[in-house]
């Protein structure tokens, strides 16, 4: 005997066409508990290679991508709203949608281009040539259903840098990153809902062509099922489940349709109650994820990041061990000062930011001893005239653009009028010959001469100013 479904697959074959690309899957690895994620952690961290970040600016443009698919699915999602019910998901995405607008713009403020460059590029794995901190966000979410708090984001980073210490950057920048990911996440699941809401539109039309010609026509019930077979030979769970429900608003008249998806279901060893139980399970999941992505955004803004950078920081925590015992009394600006030297030094040398944190230390140490008990504390390595003997202890190579403002620096003076003089008589030369070509000699050239250059140090005077805003910091 001939079953319906063998009938459709000899006049039309059967394809694989998924609803959507497979890196548009949401973000949602297997649940781990805390140990388990910082078990995680470790190996994530050992399989890793990276290199300084030198790769292209991908996440801005991601960020810019994400943006518009997911303003894309709220336009649509408001008018779908009109004429038919949405998920629960959709409804939680539709709700919310000015808060992921918030965060979108809170990330771009903070996301300069080329920021990424700043930071260690991976070598290998599924996120190659994305920042190394940018992979441990998405991992964090995809192994906690998006669900995100202090417990669990410690657990991680301990984790992870027990086998290799993250730099000061890449600390500062998990805020940054882990909104990112969020966005990245919801914005995968509004492309799922989509393909869902396609999904069950067709169906829809399909249940509509069907009922059209069950009143019409009933012989050709088979040909509209062909029809419908070879256009969705893959069938997925938001078509089958939309058809269904539809259907069953015309049953029996509609019998053959239902034994066609009933057949199909049954070549994967489901049944409709299975398959609406799925689908059921499918949605409250979905929901769950939106929700605490959505929730992991607030708590972005609540939590206190100048603390996680330095309970997190292995620099942080070399430093301190100041010989002097003040470090740990200063309030964090000047730690945070502290701080970013070490990142320079280390930023321009081949020694990690440990590594430079530890020669300080070290030297501070030498000198416990001293008379002067200022150089005991490391501060006189990081922001004193001590500073000159840690650089060239790391081996510090100064960049290009920072040798003229070290020259300022160290005879400011010098540098201040002799650049005001310069300006000056450069200006004033082409003035001067001028005055000689017109004939002008004696005590009216002198006079001239000096009236000139009251005017052009003035001239002087601001350009010298407007250098040193730009190229030395206070």
């Amino acid at each position: 005997m001939v079953t319906l479904t063998s009938w459709i697959k000899n006049r039309t074959g059967r394809k694989n066409s998924p609803n959507f690309a497979a890196d548009e899957q949401p973000l949602r690895g297997e649940l781990l508990s805390l140990d388990l994620l910082k078990q995680y952690a470790r190996s994530l961290a050992q399989d890793r290679r990276v290199e300084n970040g030198r790769g292209p600016n991908i996440l801005l443009p991601r960020l810019v991508s994400n943006e518009k698919t997911l303003r894309d699915y709220n336009e649509r999602t408001l008018e779908v709203e009109k004429n038919r019910r949405i998920t629960p998901a959709a409804e939680w995405l539709l709700d919310n949608f000015h808060l992921i607008e918030e965060q979108i713009r809170t990330t771009q403020r903070h996301l300069p281009r080329g920021f990424n460059r700043q930071l260690p590029q991976l070598l290998n794995g599924p996120w190659k040539n994305f920042p190394r901190v940018y992979e441990i966000a998405l991992e964090l979410i995809s192994h906690t259903d998006g669900r995100i708090d202090a417990s669990h984001l410690t657990s991680f980073m301990v984790g992870y840098q027990e086998v290799v210490p993250l730099k000061l950057g890449e600390l500062w920048a998990i805020p940054i990153m882990l909104r990112l990911a969020l966005i990245e996440n919801l914005r995968r699941v509004a492309v799922m809902l989509s393909a869902a809401r396609q999904d069950g539109d067709q169906a829809d039309d399909w249940a509509g062509r069907i009922f059209e010609v069950v009143e019409t026509n009933p012989s050709r019930q088979i040909v509209i099922v062909g029809e419908m077979a070879k256009s969705h030979s893959s069938l997925s769970r938001a078509f089958a489940t939309e058809f269904l429900q539809r259907m069953q608003e015309k049953s029996p008249p509609v019998k053959l349709a239902i034994s066609w998806i009933e057949e199909r279901l049954a070549e994967d060893s489901l049944t409709i109650a299975q398959l609406m139980q799925s689908e059921s399970q499918h949605q409250a999941a979905t929901q769950v994820s939106v929700g605490n992505c959505i929730g992991s955004l607030r708590f972005l803004d609540t939590m206190d990041w100048r603390e996680f950078v330095e309970e997190q920081s292995v620099m942080e925590q070399t430093l301190r061990d100041d010989p002097a015992n003040i470090y740990l009394k200063m309030d964090f600006a000047t730690r945070d000062l502290y701080r970013h030297t070490v990142e320079r030094i280390a930023r321009y040398s081949k020694r990690t930011e440990l590594e430079v944190a530890t020669l300080a230390i070290g030297l501070s140490q030498k000198s416990a001893s001293h008379p002067d008990d200022r150089l005991a504390h490391v501060g006189f390595f990081l922001t004193g005239k001590g500073v000159k003997i840690l650089e060239r202890a790391a081996e510090m190579k100064i960049p290009i653009q920072n040798i003229l403002p070290r020259i300022a620096r160290q005879c400011p003076l010098t540098f201040y009028l002799g650049g005001i003089l310069c300006v000056a008589l450069l200006v004033m030369n082409p003035l001067l010959r001028w005055f000689m070509a017109m004939g002008i000699s004696g005590w009216m050239f002198g006079l001239l001469a000096l009236l000139a250059l009251l005017c052009t140090s003035q001239l002087g005077v601001s350009l010298v100013n407007w250098f040193v805003t730009i190229f030395v910091r206070p």
